[in-house]
């Protein structure tokens, strides 16, 4: 029986991930599929070629997203991406919500953009409980008039879902660098503590960290 146990749980720990990978594979597939629905049924190219081809629309969203951005890159194009920007602005809920998701989009994807810089160690939420954290800058605006000069802005994720959690300002003091990059780190969130660090060292008292570019 032990055998058997032991053949069980390495068989999903093969399967498992592997499952979840293609399900999640299918998903984004299938979801961008349907990105074909925005053409004429005449422009549909299963009419074209007589079978339905999946991931074709993988393609179509990719040519799409890329002729957008090529748009957007030019003088034209710019330009109407500011009015289009100052149009839903004007606009009372949409421009909230707009606003918002604008902001974490252009962190998360921009060159300039430096969403998790750093992996940290941090207490939370109470002094003697430790958690994994990421750096994520400076506090800045009227924030930055209350707080002392060697605050650093965090992020404390949940566990085992990272896209959910806290913004909080601590110390740099109070702040432990990881000696490991944002990928472990989120891998060792992800997983509950089961996949380990590999060490840490102290974030410098007198460092200065360089705050995200806007």
């Amino acid at each position: 029986m032990a055998a058997i146990r032991k053949w069980l749980l390495a068989g999903l720990l093969v399967l498992v991930p592997l499952i979840i990978t293609l399900g999640v594979i299918d998903w984004v597939v299938s979801t961008l599929d349907k990105t074909l629905n925005i053409l004429p049924g005449a422009w549909h190219p299963d009419r074209w070629i007589g079978l339905r081809i999946p991931g074709l629309g993988v393609v179509f969203a990719l040519a799409v997203v890329l002729s957008i951005g090529a748009l957007a890159s030019n003088i034209v194009g710019n330009r109407l991406v500011n009015w289009w920007h100052a149009l839903l602005h004007r606009i009372p809920v949409v421009r909230s919500i707009y606003s918002g998701v604008k902001q974490i989009s252009d962190t998360l994807f921009s060159d300039k953009g430096n969403a998790f810089r750093k992996a940290l160690l941090v207490q939370w939420p109470r002094e003697g409980v430790w958690t994994v954290a990421f750096l994520t800058g400076q506090p800045g605006g009227e924030v930055a008039k209350y707080l002392p000069d060697d605050c650093l802005s965090v992020y404390v994720p949940t566990t085992p879902n990272p896209t959910g959690g806290y913004f909080v300002m601590l110390k740099r003091s109070d702040c432990i660098e990881l000696d490991m990059s944002v990928d472990e780190a989120l891998t060792y969130v992800i997983s509950m503590g089961v996949i380990s660090p590999s060490g840490v060292k102290r974030l410098p008292v007198a460092a200065p960290v360089a705050a995200p570019q806007s």
